[in-house]
């Protein structure tokens, strides 16, 4: 699913685990709620995205564009946030 343009899509509570969003377009999604875990999110855009509640553990966000993100309650446990 790289490069997907899934800007404003409503993915809440959705079974993205172990996706592949690199390079995805996800700004104003919403997350919330999504299980995230073992994702790949390397430069993807997220900005302006709500990630409430949603499961990121062991997710890849290197470079990703996280500008006006919602991420209360988020798991970001072993997440990697390079970039």
């Amino acid at each position: 699913m790289s490069e997907a343009d899934l800007s404003e899509a409503d993915l809440s509570e959705a079974d993205l685990s172990e996706a592949d969003l690199s390079e995805a377009d996800l700004s104003e999604a919403d997350l919330s709620w999504a299980d995230l875990s073992e994702a790949k999110l390397w430069q993807a855009n997220l900005s302006g995205a709500d990630l409430s509640g949603a499961n990121l553990s062991w997710a890849d966000l290197s470079g990703a564009d996280l500008r006006g993100v919602n991420l209360q309650g988020s798991d970001l446990h072993r997440a990697t946030l390079k970039g």
